[in-house]
């Protein structure tokens, strides 16, 4: 009678083990789980591509724009900094053409004719490029537009005008591109950057 009741007990307590283990354990659900629904993308943003800075670009686009005689003129540039390099005679190559600016080819749109120096300029859309060496400096005026500010056409050339050079007190981190001294039909386009301000006088027709 003895083992009976011995033998009875040891079965109650395994069978009530086993349902324990079988029984979930209290806490979160061990299924499947159902997240919220994510809020539709604006169509309207765009990924970084890959590599792309999150800061601010390194040369921003400006531009500068002044009237004579009421027609506009404008130049859209992209505005490279010094950033711990040497810029004349080295980021600006002596004796070879440079975009003067950074990114797309510099643009120079005027609603009316000019002299642009020496040169005449009809009313138009064009490119702007210097030819800088160690002591002098040529604007260029070129035919095409467009295009990435490495590409240079020279036949598509309007002209070439020489440039009054001078020395800044101070260097200058950001490139420049300004009209200054305006008075009635007439003013001068400066380009500076580093200690280099080099510039000439234009005049409406």
């Amino acid at each position: 009678m003895q083992l009976r009741t011995i033998a009875i007990a040891a079965c109650t307590i395994a069978l009530a083990a086993t349902c324990t283990a079988q029984m979930p354990a209290a806490g979160p659900q061990t299924g499947p789980r159902t997240s919220a629904p994510k809020p539709p993308m604006n169509p309207n943003m765009q990924m970084p591509m890959s590599g792309a800075p999150n800061g601010p670009a390194a040369s921003p686009a400006s531009n500068a724009m002044v009237a004579l005689k009421g027609k506009p003129i404008s130049i859209r540039y992209s505005a490279p900094s010094i950033r711990d390099r040497k810029i004349m005679g080295g980021v600006v190559p002596f004796g070879e053409v440079w975009r003067t600016g950074a990114n797309p080819a510099t643009s120079f749109v005027t609603a009316s004719a000019l002299k642009v120096g020496s040169l005449t300029v009809p009313a138009g859309s064009y490119t702007l490029y210097t030819l800088p060496t160690a002591t002098t400096w040529q604007l260029i005026l070129n035919k095409q537009t467009g295009q990435w500010g490495t590409v240079y056409n020279q036949p598509q050339d309007l002209g070439r005008i020489p440039m009054k050079v001078a020395t800044l007190p101070a260097p200058q981190e950001v490139m420049s591109i300004s009209f200054e001294n305006t008075k009635g039909g007439a003013t001068e386009l400066h380009i500076r950057w580093e200690k280099t301000d080099v510039s000439v006088p234009i005049v409406a027709q």
